[in-house]
C-alpha cells in the first residue's frame, strides 16, 4: 500500500541515511549505494517493484543522456591541453605580464582559465612545479602562491560547467546550461579572490610552509615547443563564447538564430573545441592519429566512474518523484518561510561533510532537492544549482582526496592543512552562497 504524508518525508530521510551508512561505514561504492537506497525508498514507499526498477531505469538515463557527452568531450579537451603543456605556458605567460610582484594574482588568472576545462586535481598538479619555484625565489611562505591556485581550482570544479558536478545539477534540476556558465563564473571568480588572494594572504603571514621535500627532486617537464598562449587561450574559452553567444540570442528575433542556438548548444560548442584541440594541439604539433585517438580514449576512463555515479543520482531522484515525495515536500516547503536555497545549500553541504567528495555530495543534493524544490514559484532553477554547488564545496578535511593532495604537494602536517586548505574551503562556500542568496534577494 502506498505511504503518503509525513510518512514520505520520513522514509526520504532514511533512505539518505542509508546511503551514507553504506558509503561511510559499509565502504560501498557510491554508485551501489546510490542504486540500493533507490529501491529502498520506492518499495518502502508502497511503489510496485517493476515500477520502481522503471523508475531507476528512466532516472538513470535521462541524467546521462546530457551528462555524458558534455562531460566526455570536456575531459578530451582537459587532456590536450594537459598534455601540450598549455596549462604551464599560459601560467608562464602570465606571470611575465603581471610582474613577480603581482605574482598571486598572476597564478589565480591563471589557475581559473586552466580549471574551467581540466579536474581539480590534473590542474594542481600542472600548476603546482610553479608554485615551489616562486615560494623558492621569494623566501615566501609556500601559502601565498599556492592558495590562489587552490582556491581557483576547487571554484571552477565545482561550480563552472562543463565539470561533471555542475553539469549534472544543472541536468538534474533543469537549468539552463548557458546560465549556469555565466552565473558560476560570477560566484566563482569572487570567490577564489577572497579564498585565494585575501585569505591567502592572511593565512601566509601567520604560517610559514617551507619547500615541500618532494619540490626538491621533483623538476618540472617543460615541452621544447609549447603552444602559443593566444591559441591555449582561445581553446579555453571558444566552448563558453559559443554557448554565451547562444544564450544570449536565445530570447531574440534574429536572421539565423538557429544555427547560432545550434553552434552554442553544449553538445556543439563541445564538440568544436574538442575538434580544434586535436589539430591545434595534436596534429599540429606533430602528434600522429593513432596517438590522437590513443589520447582521446585514455581522457574518457577517469570519468567512468563520475558517470554511473552521476546515473545513480539521477534515478535516486526519479525514485523521489514517482513516489510522491518530492510534491509533498515541495507543497510544505512552499507554504514555510525556508528558502528553498538555504535548504538545497545545507543538503549539499551534510553530504560533503559526511562523505568527502564534492562531486558526489552535489550530485546526490541535486538528485534529493530536484523534486522538492520544482514545484515552488519564485526561483530559478539555476540558483537552486548554484546553491547545491556552493555546499557541496564547503568543508575540505581528512575523508576528501583534495585535502590530501594539498596536504602533500605543499608539505604541510594535518593541522597546517586544516588551518589552511579547510578554513579557506569554508569562507568561499559562505561568501557562494551568501552571493546567491544576495542576487535571489534583488532579482528574484
Amino acid at each position: 500500500m502506498p505511504v503518503a504524508g509525513p510518512g514520505l518525508l520520513l522514509l526520504t530521510v532514511g533512505s539518505i541515511a542509508l546511503l551514507l551508512f553504506l558509503i561511510l561505514v559499509v565502504k560501498l561504492h557510491a554508485f551501489l549505494a546510490l542504486i540500493i537506497s533507490s529501491m529502498a525508498l520506492g518499495l518502502a514507499a508502497g511503489m510496485a517493484p517493476a515500477a520502481v526498477l522503471k523508475s531507476i531505469q528512466s532516472g538513470f538515463g535521462e541524467a546521462l543522456g546530457f551528462i555524458a557527452v558534455v562531460v566526455g568531450l570536456g575531459a578530451m579537451i582537459g587532456r590536450f591541453i594537459e598534455h601540450s603543456g598549455g596549462g604551464r605556458a599560459l601560467a608562464d605567460w602570465l606571470l611575465g605580464k603581471f610582474g613577480r610582484e603581482r605574482a598571486v594574482w598572476a597564478l589565480l588568472v591563471a589557475a581559473y582559465l586552466v580549471g574551467l576545462p581540466i579536474f581539480f586535481e590534473v590542474g594542481f598538479i600542472i600548476l603546482a612545479p610553479l608554485v615551489w619555484s616562486l615560494a623558492r625565489e621569494s623566501k615566501r611562505s609556500l601559502l601565498f602562491y599556492g592558495m590562489p591556485v587552490a582556491a581557483a581550482l576547487s571554484a571552477t570544479h565545482s561550480l563552472v560547467p562543463p565539470h561533471p558536478a555542475p553539469v549534472a545539477a544543472a541536468q538534474l534540476l533543469g537549468a539552463d546550461l548557458g546560465r549556469i556558465i555565466l552565473y558560476g563564473i560570477a560566484v566563482s571568480l569572487p570567490m577564489a579572490v577572497v579564498g585565494g588572494v585575501v585569505y591567502g594572504g592572511w593565512i601566509a603571514k601567520r604560517m610559514f610552509i617551507p619547500m615541500p621535500a618532494m619540490a626538491v627532486s621533483a623538476e618540472p617537464e617543460k615541452p621544447q615547443t609549447p603552444p602559443r598562449v593566444s591559441v591555449v587561450t582561445l581553446i579555453l574559452l571558444l566552448p563558453v563564447i559559443l554557448i554565451f553567444i547562444a544564450s544570449v540570442t536565445g530570447g531574440a528575433s534574429l536572421p539565423g538564430k538557429e544555427l547560432v542556438s545550434f553552434l552554442g548548444h553544449p553538445f556543439t560548442a563541445l564538440l568544436i573545441t574538442t575538434l580544434a584541440a586535436m589539430i591545434v594541439l595534436g596534429a599540429q604539433r606533430g602528434i600522429n592519429r593513432n596517438e590522437i585517438a590513443r589520447m582521446a580514449v585514455d581522457s574518457l576512463a577517469p570519468i567512468g566512474t563520475l558517470l554511473v555515479i552521476m546515473g545513480g543520482g539521477g534515478s535516486f531522484k526519479q525514485v523521489i518523484v514517482d513516489s510522491g515525495v518530492g510534491l509533498y515536500a515541495g507543497q510544505l516547503l512552499a507554504a514555510s518561510s525556508i528558502s528553498p536555497l538555504v535548504v538545497a545549500y545545507l543538503i549539499a553541504a551534510s553530504m560533503r561533510v559526511a562523505q568527502g567528495s564534492a562531486t558526489v555530495a552535489i550530485i546526490t543534493a541535486a538528485g534529493i532537492v530536484a523534486p522538492v524544490v520544482k514545484h515552488i514559484p519564485g526561483y530559478r532553477p539555476e540558483m537552486i544549482v548554484l546553491a547545491v554547488c556552493c555546499g557541496g564545496t564547503i568543508l575540505s578535511h581528512v575523508n576528501d582526496a583534495g585535502f590530501w593532495l594539498v596536504n602533500e604537494y605543499f608539505g604541510m602536517a594535518v593541522p597546517q592543512t586544516l588551518k589552511s586548505w579547510t578554513v579557506m574551503k569554508v569562507i568561499t562556500s559562505l561568501l557562494g552562497i551568501a552571493l546567491v542568496l544576495a542576487a535571489q534577494a534583488i532579482w528574484g
